[in-house]
């Protein structure tokens, strides 16, 4: 019996290493998993390793039938929907040289896409006595970070939506929270350092208490226990996996660039 027996989960953005993470989480705690992704490849693929309890939806959270067309999947493959992850996010962002139409697209997949998401899942979620949703911000929208805008913008944005969004959602049992991952081992960044982890890990150490990147699987525990009825007197707050990172100052990062260089 796994703390998720009965459940069903839609996550988004499933198919990149940190979703998959998550996917396998909620799986192997007896979770139904629907897999909502444009990344059609790497989601098919996770989704016959896992079996029949792991579910790929061709997914775009940019388009209104196409979030209707997932949950409508879900509904009829597993019976309804418990649980929401919107993790789909791109980082197209050229900081203050963003063009409108980047502007736009990056929120609309960014920010947007995820609270129509939850606004369309909310009625679905209250005919099996609520549920729980999980919003994921950054530390990008907590601190000004070079070369970042529309990132930044959508993820601080989120903080503040899903307070909101937590008190409109109260009445139909609907709890709301957010995650806010520090450096964490995901697909972009295999990708920048050509699957180099050792490299990110050092590039990472000075921002970070813990001295490496977060591991997908760490931010996944966190997301699993804000799912759970461990926090059922939790909503409308965010988690930061972090390794410190937003918890540092100067002070700290000079500290651990010296301790680095021991």
């Amino acid at each position: 019996m796994g703390e998720f027996d009965g459940k069903v989960v839609i996550a988004t953005g499933a198919s990149t290493l940190l979703g998959q993470a998550i996917v396998r989480a909620f799986a192997a705690e007896g979770a139904k998993v629907v897999m909502a992704d444009i990344d059609v490849e790497n989601g098919q693929a996770l989704a016959a390793e896992l079996g029949d309890a792991v579910a790929f939806v061709e997914t775009d959270v940019t388009s209104d039938d196409s979030i209707d067309s997932c949950i409508t999947q879900a509904v009829e493959r597993f019976g309804g929907v418990d649980c929401l992850i919107n993790m789909a996010s791109t980082y197209l962002d050229n900081g203050i040289g963003t063009s409108r139409e980047d502007w736009l697209t990056s929120l609309n997949i960014n920010l947007v896409g995820g609270q129509i998401f939850s606004q369309k899942i909310a009625p679905v979620m209250e005919k099996r006595g609520g549920g729980s949703i999980v919003n994921f911000a950054s530390i990008a929208g907590k601190v000004s970070q070079p070369g970042r805008m529309t990132y930044s913008a959508a993820k601080a944005a989120i903080l503040r939506i899903t307070g909101n969004a937590a008190m409109q959602l109260n009445p139909q049992n609907i709890r709301v929270n957010s995650v806010s991952p520090g450096w964490t081992w995901s697909s972009i960044m295999k990708m920048a350092t050509g699957d180099d982890r050792k490299k990110t890990d050092g590039v990472a150490a000075p921002f970070h208490m813990f001295g490496r990147t977060g591991n997908p699987e760490e931010v996944a525990e966190a997301v699993l226990f804000l799912c759970s009825d461990k926090a059922r007197f939790i909503t409308g707050t965010d988690i930061a996996v972090d390794g410190g990172y937003t918890a540092m100052g100067p002070e700290g990062m000079v500290d651990a660039v010296a301790k680095l260089m021991e």
